[in-house]
C-alpha cells in the first residue's frame, strides 16, 4: 500500500481560492468567502451555520476531507 505524501509547502491563498471555487461549483459547499484577515467563511448548506477557517491551509484541508468523503462514499455504493 502506498503511503500518502504529506505536503511540505504551505498552500497559497490562490490555491485555497481555487479549491473553494471548485467546491461551490460542484455544490459540495453552499458558499465560501475569503475575509480580509485571511480567514475563510464556509457554509456547507444554506441552513448550516457559517464556519470560520483559519487561512489557506485550513481551506485546502477541508477540500481534502470532502474529497476523501466523496470518494469513500462513492466506492461503498458501487
Amino acid at each position: 500500500m502506498c503511503s500518502r505524501r504529506s505536503r511540505t509547502p504551505l498552500p497559497t491563498a490562490a490555491e485555497a481560492s481555487a479549491w473553494a471555487e471548485v467546491l461551490v461549483r460542484r455544490r459540495l459547499l453552499h458558499a465560501t468567502v475569503l475575509a480580509p484577515n485571511g480567514q475563510w467563511l464556509v457554509q456547507r448548506t444554506l441552513e448550516a451555520p457559517v464556519r470560520v477557517l483559519d487561512g489557506p491551509a485550513a481551506m485546502v484541508e477541508l477540500a481534502a476531507q470532502i474529497q476523501h468523503r466523496t470518494r469513500t462514499t462513492r466506492t461503498r455504493t458501487r
